[in-house]
């Protein structure tokens, strides 16, 4: 068929109108994706009409990402435009996997100041396959347990594996690659085993989903019951933990009917069997397991059980059986001597009062936020729990009791909040009578005592945090540690009570210094 040479273009004019390089135009002519109409008896190249239309639509595939052997199937009419885009589609989808992967990693790196040491763990961590995954938590789970008799617990194990979604997050990744180093630490492995090998002991065997929800429902209960506790002030090592830890082993109990210890009623070996639970069952490391697994499988996280399990079991050690602490405490206050007489005592807690007041006085807002000896707390949280002390004590000597312990008491002048609620205290224990009234098992004198020895202590905080002189009124704190000693020498000092273990002192430490030290703090 004869082609008009004037519907005919060379190669330079081609790639003027298509705007392509000539030697891409070339190239491609040579790949066979855009062949020309014709050649000159010199033998040069001539394209038409319909070359260009193919070089344009090449151009668009080519910006599109397909390759030349692709485009070729496209324009060679081999393959359908359809066809090649859905097959490029895939490529790319599995292209970006791969880039968010990457990115995933460079930013859990930046994140995670992870070293060049760990990079490789890492970048291999993040490119496991969601089979691969089940793997190593599968093997782990199995290793872990080995031949123990729990059925029940090796299904829930190994049914919670890692479910990627396939665009993570960037907290799902983290929490991928932080449970992929945590699952090889020895220390969750044995945290798993002790668990297994408890109920293995004690309660071996199935369990149907009737007993899993009520021991679900039992830890629910309790850490709501703690919780409120806390919120309402109540120290685990007083007297006023014990009914709350009676509560909770009433809903308790009937989750033991069927064990091996079958315990029925709330005495000494009740809770000497709760606190073991919760001692097995109190694992950093399998808790953080647990949350992991369900940030990375989009799931609703349960908040951290430590802070109520620390109360707990200090509450269940300063009273192992109905009442123990407060039975103590009668015992102590009816036969011990009192540290101050009671016009003293007075005399004294005014005089500790003005001194701590005269420190309140000198932290100014800028210091708010310094930190302090008392751990969590800065120095405007201190504060706040200085005024909270006396506001409490007044109460409880007004037989009033407060339970607005997470209140904001300082307001916009915290000098201020701190002398009136001085003033409301000093006013509940002048009232007549009040020194030798009872509350509970102790005398009125008592809570006054108790007020001057917190005021003492976080007075000695406060001047540390603000630097002033520590040594506050040292004849009162050398007349209070024995009975500090007195009073809280049994208390546990465990994680969740209310003093760390006393720590080590200098020769030449102030009285001051050595209560506090005792109370747990680390002077220097």
């Amino acid at each position: 068929m004869h082609v008009d040479d004037t519907q005919l273009w060379g190669i330079g004019e081609v790639a003027r109108k298509t705007g392509l390089p000539v030697k891409l135009v070339r190239h491609w002519s040579d790949m066979g994706v855009v062949p020309p109409a014709r050649r000159t008896a010199s033998g040069y190249r001539r394209y038409d009409a319909g070359s260009v239309a193919r070089l344009e639509l090449a151009r668009t595939l080519r910006d599109l990402g397909l390759g030349l052997p692709a485009i070729r199937d496209v324009l060679d009419r081999e393959h359908t435009l359809a066809e090649v885009a859905a097959a490029h589609v895939d490529a790319l989808e599995a292209q970006i996997r791969t880039l968010r992967s990457q990115q995933a990693v460079l930013r859990s790196v930046t994140r995670r100041g992870t070293t060049a040491e760990g990079l490789a763990f890492v970048n291999r961590t993040a490119r496991l396959t969601a089979a691969e995954r089940r793997t190593l938590i599968h093997e782990f789970v199995t290793d872990t347990l080995g031949d123990l008799d729990v059925p029940t617990y090796r299904r829930g194990l190994l049914a919670a594996t890692p479910e990627l979604p396939d665009h993570p997050t960037d907290e799902q990744v983290d929490a991928w690659i932080e449970l992929s180093e945590l699952v090889v630490d020895p220390a969750l492995r044995s945290g798993m085993r002790r668990m297994a090998e408890y109920a293995a002991e004690h309660a071996p065997g199935e369990h149907d989903d009737a007993a899993l929800r009520a021991v679900q429902q039992v830890a629910d209960d309790w850490m709501e019951r703690v919780n409120t506790a806390i919120r309402e002030g109540i120290v685990p090592d007083s007297p006023a933990a014990d009914p709350v830890v009676a509560a909770i082993v009433a809903s308790w109990l009937p989750t033991q009917a069927h064990t091996r210890d079958e315990v029925r009623t709330d005495d000494a070996a009740a809770r000497r069997l709760l606190l073991e639970q919760l001692e097995v069952a109190s694992d950093v490391r399998v808790e953080r397991y647990w949350q992991l697994l369900c940030i990375i499988n989009g799931q609703p996280v349960r908040a951290s059980s430590k802070a109520a399990g620390d109360w707990l079991m200090t509450a269940l050690r300063t009273n192992p059986e109905p009442g123990a602490r407060a039975k103590e405490l009668g015992a102590l206050y009816d036969a011990g001597a009192d540290a101050w007489e009671p016009e003293g005592l007075l005399d004294g807690c005014e005089r500790v009062l003005r001194a701590v007041g005269g420190l309140v006085s000198a932290v100014t807002p800028s210091m708010f936020d310094r930190s302090t000896p008392c751990a969590d707390w800065d120095v405007r949280a201190l504060l706040n729990h200085l005024v909270w002390e006396n506001l409490l004590w007044a109460g409880l000597a007004n037989g009033a009791p407060r339970s607005d312990v997470t209140v904001d008491h300082l307001g916009e002048d915290h000098v201020e909040a701190f002398r009136a609620a001085a003033h409301s205290a000093l006013d509940a224990f002048r009232r007549p009578g009040m020194l030798d009234q009872r509350y509970g098992p102790a005398p009125g004198r008592r809570l006054v005592e108790q007020l001057v020895i917190e005021m003492l202590v976080h007075g000695w905080d406060l001047a540390t945090a603000i630097g002033h002189p520590r040594d506050l009124v040292p004849d009162l704190a050398e007349s209070a540690l024995p009975a500090v000693r007195e009073i809280y020498g049994s208390l546990p000092r465990t994680a969740g009570g209310s003093f760390a273990t006393p720590r080590p002192l200098l020769d030449d430490a102030t009285a001051l210094d050595r209560l506090a030290a005792y109370l747990g703090r680390a002077v220097t």
